[in-house]
């Protein structure tokens, strides 16, 4: 269950306290705030507008609603920490109104929620280039890819979604190229081979044993990496099988991913990535704040989530029976000179562990525990000199 979060600083507190969106907005703009609470990141997008005839905000004009600000933030599994971190950054006061979208973690907070498919309509009225009609969004997140068909009235008239498999989704790529041990940026920097090497699209676990046998056999990273992003355009395509494929438009973080988008643009003509892809739905949450009424934001900072509604049963947590296991422990003996051993190699797709044992006795003499980080035999060499230095802290293996 979500608690009331007290650890913020006490002058956040005070600027949580009171109720900001009675404050009368600056020159007579409108301040708002929208936030999409998703499946990997947080994404915010901060708008002022101006009101045109008789009080009413337009999306277009003179008077179109600014974006001040557009950011999004990786939670990796900590959605309220992460809330709670952006929002202490903000000067949360000076906002007339705030709206939240996203998935599962909008239900528990205390603020106004819009779902994701209506701030995705406000959003491409927002942005959609003038005299293209878009047939679909594709909203290419960490955690699902959906398409929404859009009717001539640019509204969503379907939805369609693949699987619950991870593979082709922008966490499982970003855990791929952990493995191999390759940052995003350099990632970025390697352009769409012409050989991508192939790997599995149909399961996550046959993709991840594809990529870590390729990285094994010696294959080049850059062409593993090319063969996940295709794999990730291919199964959009998928998506797209029954929607005309021209001037598509692509929403969410995986659209960052430049080589992923170097293998769609050949089979998309005119798809569209607009700078405010990764932030599309909390851009629709902030043009949705400038229409309606909003919840004002709670007076008293503990208010600001909701008490969490489990939908299923839970049990004792383990340490409750602590009693019932028992620990076994092994210390390291002292290695001594003429010592007859064994040495231990277990290289593994993420990790990489090597012991060595006296075999008189089995007292375990050294041990290391690494990464394997996309070479298996590079971490197999690194461990026998992690072996090798701690033997001659104690012995000349000579």
């Amino acid at each position: 269950m979500f608690q009331p979060d007290r650890s913020l600083s006490k002058k956040t507190a005070e600027a949580f306290s009171g109720k900001p969106t009675a404050i009368s907005p600056k020159a007579g703009k409108l301040r708002v705030l929208g936030l999409c609470l998703g499946a990997s990141t947080i994404s915010l997008v901060h708008l002022e507008a101006l009101p045109g005839k008789a009080g009413e905000l337009q999306n277009t004009g003179p008077i179109r609603p600014q974006i001040v600000k557009q950011s999004f933030h990786v939670h990796e599994g900590n959605p309220k920490g992460t809330f709670l971190s952006v929002i202490q950054r903000l000067d949360i006061r000076s906002f007339d109104k705030i709206v939240v979208t996203g998935r599962r973690f909008r239900k528990f907070i205390n603020l106004t929620t819009i779902a994701e498919p209506e701030a995705v309509e406000y959003a491409y009225r927002y942005v959609k280039p003038a005299g293209v009609s878009c047939p679909a969004i594709v909203s290419a997140g960490g955690e699902t890819t959906m398409v929404y068909i859009l009717d001539q009235q640019g509204q969503i008239s379907n939805v369609v979604t693949g699987n619950k498999c991870a593979a082709g989704t922008g966490e499982f790529f970003l855990q791929q190229l952990r493995r191999m041990n390759v940052s995003l940026e350099t990632a970025a920097q390697w352009a769409a081979t012409e050989s991508p090497h192939p790997v599995s699209g149909r399961c996550s676990v046959f993709c991840k044993s594809d990529c870590t046998h390729a990285t094994n056999k010696g294959i080049p990273k850059p062409k593993v990496t090319a063969g996940l992003c295709k794999m990730m355009a291919n199964k959009i395509l998928e998506l797209l099988k029954k929607v005309d494929l021209h001037n598509i438009m692509i929403t969410g973080g995986t659209a960052q991913n430049q080589m992923m988008i170097a293998y769609l643009r050949q089979e998309i003509p005119g798809l569209i990535v607009l700078p405010e892809a990764p932030c599309f739905e909390a851009l629709g949450a902030a043009l949705w704040a400038l229409e309606n009424e909003t919840r004002p934001f709670p007076a008293d900072f503990s208010e600001l989530f909701l008490s969490e509604i489990k939908s299923f049963d839970t049990l004792d947590p383990l340490n409750v029976y602590v009693d019932q296991v028992t620990f076994k422990t092994m210390g390291k003996g002292d290695i001594q000179a003429g010592d007859d051993c064994v040495l231990g190699l277990d290289v593994g797709s993420t990790t990489t562990k090597a012991v060595l044992l006296r075999k008189k006795d089995n007292a375990l003499l050294a041990s290391v525990y690494l990464r394997t980080d996309g070479d298996p035999v590079g971490a197999a060499r690194k461990c026998y000199r992690h072996i090798l230095d701690q033997v001659r802290q104690q012995v000349d293996p000579n």
